[in-house]
């Protein structure tokens, strides 16, 4: 059996809570909040998701010839996974994160340009606020993931860069606009696309999957 304090101060305001009767018909429970150590004691001194993001972004880029490869993917793998909730994606303009993961789009190592590719197009899932924050980042955003798409020479790389493209105009006709004016000329579209019609956004999508096959 625990003897600390203050899991045992924790065990009993859980029964009270479940317990506790009124005293009346329009009486209303009066229960005491936890104390803060004793819920400290049982969910430990955690860090926020802001905090998991930074360190992760700071593995990434570090140049520590201890951080490996592998630490830097895995680092990248617990990023997206954390950027996959609306809140944390959205705190990335706050956490000023935005620059350093754009600024990977152009790493040498195909994986790292991969993974960051993967990181933006997750950030902007449907998600209006991302989106234009990922818009107002000029050529480090929008027409980067492009060039990405248009011409790196691997084709994963390609591949998340037109999912990010997907992710980043879906519903948001600012960004899509924006493409679809960057597009190089033997890929321009001469129809004026629709960011709320799904089929016409996959025109866009689709050119660019026609254009990345032929690279191959």
């Amino acid at each position: 059996m625990n003897n600390d304090p203050k899991l045992n101060d924790l065990l009993k305001w859980s029964i009270n809570a479940s317990t506790t009767t009124t005293t009346g018909d329009d009486s209303t429970p009066q229960i005491q909040a936890p104390n803060a150590e004793a819920l400290a004691a049982l969910f430990g001194n955690r860090k926020s998701d802001a905090q998991l993001m930074q360190e992760a972004m700071l593995v990434i880029n570090s140049q520590d010839p201890v951080v490996t490869p592998d630490d830097r993917l895995t680092a990248f793998d617990n990023f997206e996974q954390l950027v996959e909730n609306l809140d944390n994606a959205n705190n990335m303009e706050n956490l000023a994160l935005w620059p350093p993961l754009l600024r990977l789009l152009g790493h040498a190592e195909p994986d790292m340009r991969m993974y960051a590719a993967w990181c933006v197009g997750t950030a902007v899932q449907n998600n209006g606020k991302t989106q234009e924050a990922l818009r107002n980042k000029g050529s480090d955003g929008l027409p980067a993931l492009l060039n990405m798409a248009v011409t790196d020479t691997d084709k994963s790389v390609r591949k998340k860069a037109i999912g990010a493209i997907s992710s980043a105009t879906r519903n948001y006709q600012a960004g899509l606009d924006a493409v679809q004016a960057a597009l190089p000329k033997d890929l321009a579209i001469e129809q004026k696309l629709d960011a709320a019609d799904m089929d016409s956004v996959d025109v866009l999508i689709n050119k660019l999957r026609e254009h990345s096959a032929r690279l191959e």
